[in-house]
């Protein structure tokens, strides 16, 4: 056995000692798409999903993805540089107009957007300064950057959410140019940035940009769905925002929102989106559609998800459950324990309701969950059927409030 066959056994213990018990929760195949679906022939109502306004299956986004098809077949062999279309050209063009920036660059992921952001600015004169629950795609960029030579920048991180931490770290700071690197929502504790507070400390600092990843706020914040910035009223104050496809806009891709001079740098030296296929035009087309249905009747849209949001979250705090820390549609349901995380979504799993446990090194031992978002796809009989499963099993698994 060679020492990568024998670091793959260690390494998968706990994998395969939840496979044994059969409370392995990950990778379980969908038999359909949409928020109702079915797993082993048997129906269920996802509630981990980030199809926040429920279009993902429209039928008219499924005929602007056939025509596409139609047109442009399943890709475009090749990356952006030799194979951009018109339908990626007028989506950007579109997406800049619709979210207040100057221009906008479309990738093949979100995590790529935001990777390859951070490695087209980062250099020996910046400082990376990093929310301590910062998602992936800002870490590994973040930490790509760090390890490329000649480039090098420093790297800090402040306390979660904390202006005052993140003045001390920006006024401590031993490189020149400074990138601050947060999100607007955090996906797995549901909570909001304090974006006023930390705005204002970054415009106190000589050198300093802002990078929002709003990709949980693009099409649920603000009346419009333009996300944080709109519900803040802070358009114009922060310089670059990624946002991404995959949650409101129905498929998968990147975004990056800045001036036209910030787009065409990273354009031309993001290695993620210089060496990545070009986004397939059917997913293109799917955004675009999505795209249409915001300026149509975004308010209405965003109204509906919010209300229904609102519904669960009264649902789920009656029956005393522990929400952590959040304050938006995204509402982890608390379990401070592997096991009642692992059984209590076998239970509700074999009931017809989805929520995908999250654990330890996803999040800290203490801190184990059901991941329960709500979109404004969910009805209320779904919701309903959802909150009574978790009175349930929540009390058989001695969840914490139950």
């Amino acid at each position: 056995m060679s020492w990568i066959e024998e670091k793959a056994k260690s390494e998968l213990e706990r994998i395969r000692e939840a496979q044994q018990k059969q409370v392995y929760p990950y990778f379980r195949p969908f038999e359909s798409g949409g928020l109702h679906t079915s797993i082993d022939g048997k129906p269920l109502v996802n509630f981990s999903s980030n199809d926040y306004l429920g279009l993902t299956t429209h039928p008219k986004v499924i005929e602007a993805a056939h025509k596409a098809l139609d047109r442009f077949a399943c890709g475009l062999s090749s990356s952006r540089v030799q194979a951009t279309t018109t339908a990626h050209v007028e989506l950007e063009q579109r997406l800049a107009k619709y979210f207040g920036f100057e221009a906008c660059l479309v990738f093949t992921t979100g995590y790529q957007a935001m990777v390859g952001t951070i490695m087209a600015f980062a250099d020996k004169d910046t400082t990376l300064v990093l929310d301590n629950l910062s998602h992936a795609c800002i870490l590994d960029g973040t930490f790509l950057a760090a390890g490329t030579p000649m480039r090098q920048p420093e790297v800090r991180f402040f306390n979660h959410n904390s202006a005052r931490s993140l003045n001390r770290v920006l006024g401590n700071r031993e490189r020149k140019n400074a990138m601050v690197l947060i999100e607007g929502i955090y996906s797995l504790d549901g909570d909001e940035a304090p974006i006023r507070e930390i705005v204002e400390v970054c415009e106190q600092h000589e050198n300093t940009v802002l990078v929002v990843d709003d990709a949980h706020g693009s099409g649920t914040l603000g009346k419009h769905g333009r996300g944080i910035l709109e519900k803040y009223e802070l358009e114009g104050r922060v310089p670059i925002v990624v946002s991404t496809f995959s949650k409101t806009f129905g498929g998968i891709g990147g975004i990056l929102f800045g001036t036209r001079d910030v787009v065409d740098h990273v354009k031309h030296q993001a290695r993620s989106f210089l060496f990545s296929a070009s986004l397939p035009v059917p997913i293109v087309a799917a955004a675009a559609t999505i795209l249409d249905m915001l300026e149509d009747d975004a308010e209405g849209l965003v109204a509906e998800l919010h209300e229904k949001a609102a519904y669960m979250r009264k649902g789920l705090l009656d029956l005393g459950l522990d929400l952590g820390m959040s304050t938006t549609h995204i509402m982890p349901v608390m379990c401070r324990d592997e096991a009642k995380a692992l059984f209590t979504h076998i239970a509700l799993l074999e009931n017809g309701v989805l929520m995908v446990p999250i654990t330890y090194p996803g999040v800290k031992k203490g801190e184990e969950r059901l991941r329960v978002n709500v979109t404004r796809g969910h009805t209320r009989e779904d919701m309903d059927k959802a909150l009574s499963l978790l009175e349930t099993y929540g009390r058989a698994f001695g969840l914490p409030g139950l």
